[in-house]
């Protein structure tokens, strides 16, 4: 709602959840003006131009194919899917009907984001070597994020963050390797993973929804190392160069800045032609092969070749 209402042409005209009073609930105090008691309702609105959706994540393919279907552009909260051939049918739907069909990785919008790729491909730390990521937190058992049959679980709630990152700054990954902890109704409570990629690169995360809130991320090379406190939300404190021997660090600043923003404006220009989406086919498709394969991988316990 924060990112809708700071962009000038973006306009929230309707709601909708399974219960009408719910939906009214929601709309009332944003000044939404039509509160829909079911998604069909929504899809069926003639007002409506773009769909946002937020729902767990094992919703997330039906209701964009779905949205889809009804005409509407899709910005699709992360993560889409953990199934290449399903997001490859979502943009063959998109593309056939003439729509914009997007993945909501708002981190990628932030400025700092961007900054990170451009030192790291200007060779501000030399040869890029080694990425380390984090992202966790302690879920409430009863959250959805728990549940299997909603596609719950660290990985595709949070460590889609740091193999998000990875692949923006490395490419993407020729094998991986990971290794869970289950819990909750079976879903991964922790998972560590390692990426290879093209040039010798090297990613490792961890991830989880039974850890500490922890966040962090440390991009190392040949002669410097980049350290960023706050990857995923970030505030204004810059990023951290460390040269090679240096006992302080220089700042990168980094202008403030509303990812959410930024991402419905990347939408909306997308939309009108003015720009291409941030996050299209090729990172979607990427992203999801990465997911499956590192699933793959800890259940198997062998690596897995992409």
């Amino acid at each position: 709602m924060r990112g809708i209402a700071g962009v000038p042409d973006a306009r929230a005209v309707a709601v909708a959840s399974r219960d009408a009073e719910r939906a009214r609930a929601y709309a009332a105090p944003r000044g939404i003006g039509r509160a829909h008691g079911d998604y069909e309702a929504l899809l069926a609105d003639d007002e409506v131009e773009v769909v946002y959706v937020s729902l767990p994540n094992g919703l997330h393919v039906e209701w964009t194919r779905r949205a889809l279907e009804a005409g509407k552009h899709v910005l699709c909260e992360k993560p889409l899917s953990r199934s290449p051939a399903e997001v490859e049918a979502l943009f063959d739907l998109a593309e056939r009907r003439g729509l914009v069909l997007s993945e909501a990785f708002m981190y990628r919008h932030h400025p700092q984001t961007v900054r990170l790729g451009e030192l790291v491909r200007s060779g501000a730390i030399g040869e890029l070597r080694f990425i380390r990521a984090t992202f966790s937190f302690t879920c409430d058992p009863a959250d959805p994020r728990m549940r299997p049959e909603l596609a719950g679980g660290g990985l595709m709630d949070v460590g889609c963050y740091p193999v998000s990152m990875a692949r923006h700054l490395a490419g993407e990954p020729l094998r991986v390797s990971a290794e869970q902890r289950l819990g909750g109704g079976g879903v991964d409570v922790v998972m560590a993973g390692t990426l290879r990629f093209p040039g010798e690169v090297i990613a490792q995360f961890d991830s989880g929804l039974a850890l500490p809130t922890r966040y962090g991320l440390e991009v190392v090379g040949s002669s410097a190392t980049l350290r960023v406190a706050h990857p995923w939300h970030p505030p204004v404190d810059g990023i951290e160069l460390w040269p090679e021997g240096a006992r302080t660090p220089e700042i990168v600043p980094v202008p403030a800045a509303d990812a959410y923003v930024l991402e419905v404006a990347n939408l909306g220009a997308a939309i009108t032609g003015a720009a291409a989406p941030l996050l299209g086919r090729a990172d979607a498709v990427g992203q999801a092969r990465t997911l499956a394969a590192l699933y793959a991988s800890a259940e198997s316990g062998a690596f897995m070749a992409l």
